[in-house]
């Protein structure tokens, strides 16, 4: 791969793994499930990320993973290291929209440095879509983007994020609940990149969660939301960083009442 740039190098990993997710894309699948029935992993989220990591190793052989499927025959982390360079991996973000033949997934990658992200790029093959940030603005398919300029919270259309167990879904109820009588609209597409890649181009106002996301559902978008002049805090309002529970990115028009009706 050529390295001149970690945006270069995020852009072509994820280019070649949505290359190969969308080559089983609507085709016959062997689906697994990991924490419940409704947690799918399928033979391309395992192909990707092994793709995917073998071009990162090719280019620097020490490279520093973090990638959602834990493989025996791949060397990646669960967690982001405090200190260093990284890359962050999402071989299938949306993997049961993948499933199902939906074309909202995505094949996310991201460059870290001390915690935080330097380049970020979504790949959603099956739309059309690509989404990129380094550090001079957020991209769609080449061309810059922005977060809305809506200021009336009460038009504003929401992505409430959550994962599939129990604890997450019961939050989900109190949060859809919270957009209807607070605010405007809410949409839910079943992949936090998406959600917050959609925020980054001002197609939605605000996407949130009550919940710890993953490193892979989320530094990459949040990095794109605050390229596209966007703010992402944490419940509390403070700055998000990985391991929070729980995040608030939006155009930035009306944060603080979007932390006040989420606190």
């Amino acid at each position: 791969m050529d390295s001149t740039t970690p945006l270069t190098l995020a852009r072509e990993a994820a280019r070649a793994g949505a290359e190969v997710a969308h080559g089983g894309f609507r085709g016959p699948l062997t689906v697994e499930t990991k924490k419940n029935e409704l947690d799918s992993v399928t033979e391309f989220d395992r192909e990707v990320q092994r793709h995917v990591v073998q071009m990162f190793r090719e280019d620097d052989s020490d490279a520093v993973i973090v990638g959602e499927e834990e493989l025996p025959d791949v060397d990646t982390r669960t967690a982001l290291p405090e200190s260093g360079a990284a890359w962050v991996v999402d071989p299938i973000d949306g993997t049961n929209n993948f499933v199902a033949g939906n074309r909202i997934w995505g094949c996310a990658v991201a460059a870290v440095e001390d915690g935080d992200a330097v380049a970020a790029v979504n790949e959603f093959p099956a739309l059309g879509d690509s989404f990129a940030a380094a550090d001079d603005g957020a991209m769609r398919n080449g061309e810059s983007c922005s977060v809305s300029d809506r200021v009336d919270p009460g038009t504003f259309t929401i992505n409430p994020i959550f994962g599939l167990e129990p604890r997450d879904r019961r939050k989900l109820a109190e949060y859809v609940t919270t957009i209807a009588e607070e605010f405007g609209d809410s949409r839910r597409f079943g992949s936090s990149q998406y959600a917050l890649s959609s925020v980054a181009a001002g197609e939605l106002d605000a996407a949130v969660s009550g919940v710890e996301l993953s490193p892979w559902d989320t530094v990459g978008g949040v990095h794109l939301v605050r390229e596209a002049g966007g703010t992402v805090t944490n419940l509390d309002g403070d700055r998000w960083t990985p391991g929070d529970s729980g995040i608030i990115a939006s155009n930035g028009e009306a944060h603080d009442e979007l932390v006040a009706a989420f606190d």
